[in-house]
């Protein structure tokens, strides 16, 4: 059911309020002020019951999924730093200082759903005004959840190397457990198979024991198939794809595509969209623009982009511009601003960098699609999340440099307008 959680309007003598204690200078503190929680409340309160027990607080679950792509941490991290982290208790709503687990995100995730993954992501944009509503906007796709094809410690989606003889044993043996499970006769029982074969692979790379380890390696793939033709199942995510990027350190990439829309100048995520297929980049733009639209209200009337996106011009009110060879028409101003968009477009580069290593996009344990689109849309949240803060610790230090301080007393009114 709903959460019974009131703010009081009364202090508590035995427990002073964070508010209190806490700096208002620091940047969860500012945030925690700036962001409008009555519209998840709005947003997320027809998702639950009217009976039953009543639910943790909306603004709790949201502050921590925030929380958790802010500071790049996992479900039980996040949980860790919010018990430990005053900030963390008042940026989630708490009033005075809390004992305890604060519960887990896995079924909030679930129950609000790529939708509102979008909502929170729509509401870190207004958080910048109309300054981050530009009109030209640069565009490009990345990998999320990538595997290395060549570096193999790089895991980040829970996915097995396509090539690995581990992925095989195991088909044998969720497909025994699952004919188990459902009464289906198998032409074996294959429960011992694996085994042999397993142990067998472990001197592939010694020269005595070599043709062995091969041989036991394609006995052991024919069974998956044999157990899988007759199960007719699927055991790993569908949805996961090859990617030749064409990159000379990273040939192949595992994973899921998704496209960033950025704002050109404020550098602002208008737009996070994750595609359910390996598409062409040109083709995936209608969505992308589709869902600035939704998210913004607006259309950009300028996408830069890539090579990549070569083909169609236009979409709807959007027109897409591609690096090319000038025109011999064209004036010396003309193609001085076309280099300075172009080169205004690689600035979208270190800006998805930041969201593989810094937000979580390259660390996507979330499953499936709906699982895709919730990491790619909340890592972008957080993205803009620290971007408002950095500009607010600037804004404050220019008006600092400016007050003079010879006389803190006379300064003072200035120092609180500062704060």
């Amino acid at each position: 059911m709903k959460s019974r959680f009131q703010p009081s309007q009364q202090g508590n003598f035995l427990l002073p309020e964070l508010r209190s204690q806490l700096d208002p200078r620091q940047g969860l503190y500012k945030l925690a002020e700036r962001i409008d929680w009555e519209v998840y409340e709005e947003a997320f309160g027809s998702l639950y019951s009217e009976e039953g027990r009543p639910a943790l607080p909306i603004r709790r679950m949201v502050g921590l999924l925030l929380l958790k792509y802010l500071h790049n941490l996992s479900d039980e991290r996040v949980v860790e730093f919010w018990s430990l982290s005053p900030y963390g208790q008042y940026f989630c709503g708490e009033e005075q200082m809390q004992w305890g687990p604060p519960s887990e995100l896995t079924h909030f995730r679930k129950r609000i759903g790529p939708g509102g993954a979008e909502k929170i992501f729509s509401s870190s944009i207004s958080l910048h005004g109309e300054k981050a509503l530009e009109k030209e906007v640069v565009v490009d796709t990345t990998t999320q959840a990538v595997t290395d094809a060549e570096q193999r410690p790089g895991k980040q989606k829970n996915i097995t190397f396509p090539t690995d003889t581990k992925l095989a044993a195991k088909i044998v043996k969720t497909g025994v457990k699952l004919a188990r499970r459902n009464n289906l006769a198998l032409r074996q029982s294959y429960v011992r198979t694996p085994y042999p074969s397993c142990f067998w692979r472990n001197g592939a790379g010694v020269a005595r024991t070599g043709h062995w380890a091969k041989k036991a390696t394609r006995k052991l793939k024919t069974i998956a198939w044999r157990v899988v033709r007759q199960l007719d199942h699927s055991l790993h995510e569908p949805h996961v794809y090859c990617l030749s990027k064409g990159k000379e350190h990273k040939r192949y990439e595992f994973g899921a595509k998704a496209s960033v829309l950025v704002g050109k100048q404020g550098g602002v995520i208008l737009g996070a969209y994750s595609l359910p297929e390996n598409d062409y980049d040109g083709h995936s733009l209608g969505e992308a623009l589709a869902q600035v639209k939704r998210l913004c209200g607006y259309s950009p009337s300028l996408a830069i982009a890539d090579r990549g996106y070569r083909g169609r011009t236009h979409w709807g009110e959007t027109e897409l511009i591609t690096p090319k060879a000038p025109k011999k028409s064209d004036s010396a101003h003309q193609r001085r601003k076309a280099r300075a968009r172009f080169r205004r477009r690689a600035a979208i580069e270190p800006r998805i960098g930041h969201l593989k290593s810094d937000f979580r996009l390259d660390r996507n344990f979330l499953k499936g699609q709906r699982g895709d689109s919730i990491n790619l849309l909340l890592a972008a949240t957080a993205a803009n999340l620290s971007l408002w803060m950095g500009k607010i610790l600037s804004a404050l230090v220019q008006i600092l440099s400016q007050i003079p301080l010879h006389n803190p007393i006379t300064n003072f009114p200035a120092l609180q307008r500062a704060f």
